[in-house]
């Protein structure tokens, strides 16, 4: 029989009371083994640190190892933001699982926790990490690649867990949330090979000789040192007519992406040059002229 109430230590209970005590009890048993002490706690952020410094430290030995290897850059480039996931995944398995020894039930009280902080805020930073996931997965880019995002135009550099990064034909360097890839088109431009194809555009008046202007550019394009020519890559130029100016533009592949502004800089002045000594004038209303 079932005693309707028990006394504890000068106390009734029923018994509904004392299986709820010891539900508790069992609880505070089984989370007895974890020590959030702050010697844990400061080891924690040691093991955090050293992931940061190794992160770090491999990505820029791998950085230096693609730079010595130049037909195989960019596969030792795609090795980084996978290195690096990895650093930083068993950092934080170390932490939760091994240091703290979080139980199941700590577990789900920690992804609850979570929860309520993405509400509070959090959600653009699970965004970017999502976003770096699906970098690393998909790759529709690698480090080393030159990339549109949004607004900004570049080089990868570096590929984050947060974050993208990249360097612009102006050396700046521009810090891309990876969340971007979910709300703007990325377009790339050499999809991992070193060559790239690169357009140059100059403006002409329409009574020119666009025959000549054309031979001078095309000219420019295949003498560049820094072009590469091939069956499957030729150099071209296209004429486009507008009321007021001619549009010629040339294309052609560079041998390598990182030379895509000398590549600009030496045919350019090699064309304005030519264009002088023929007598092939610029468009005289120079306002209508479309923005670069």
């Amino acid at each position: 029989m079932i005693p309707a109430a028990v006394h504890r230590g000068g106390a009734t209970l029923p018994v509904e009371g004392l299986v709820a005590l010891q539900n508790v009890t069992g609880a505070s048993s089984e989370t007895a083994g974890t020590e959030f002490t702050l010697q844990n706690v400061l080891t924690a952020i040691v093991v955090l640190v050293i992931a940061y410094v190794l992160a770090g430290t491999l990505s820029l030995v791998l950085s230096k190892l693609a730079d010595r290897l130049a037909h195989q850059r960019f596969r030792v480039m795609f090795l980084i933001p996978i290195v690096k996931f990895f650093v930083y995944g068993g950092a934080l398995y170390l932490v939760l699982s091994v240091l703290f020894e979080l139980t199941q039930t700590q577990l789900v009280a920690f992804a609850g926790l979570l929860g309520a902080a993405l509400g509070l805020g959090l959600k653009d930073l699970l965004a970017d990490v999502v976003g770096g996931l699906v970098v690393v997965l998909e790759q529709p880019f690698q480090v080393g690649d030159k990339v549109q995002m949004g607004e900004h135009y570049g080089e990868v550099v570096d590929i984050g867990v947060r974050s993208t990064t990249l360097v612009t034909p102006t050396d700046t360097l521009v810090v891309v949330p990876n969340f971007t890839l979910f709300n703007d088109s990325v377009a790339n431009a050499n999809t991992s090979d070193a060559e790239m194809l690169v357009v140059v555009e100059f403006y002409v008046d329409p009574d020119a000789d666009v025959e000549r202007a054309t031979d001078i550019v095309e000219d420019a394009l295949v003498t560049s040192p820094y072009v590469f020519v091939s069956d499957a890559t030729p150099a071209s130029v296209v004429v486009e007519d507008d009321l007021y100016y001619r549009t010629i533009r040339g294309k052609a592949y560079v041998n390598d992406l990182r030379s895509e502004v000398r590549f600009k800089t030496d045919v350019t002045e090699r064309v304005l040059d030519a264009f002088d000594d023929a007598g092939i004038e610029s468009p005289k209303v120079s306002a209508d002229l479309p923005a670069e």
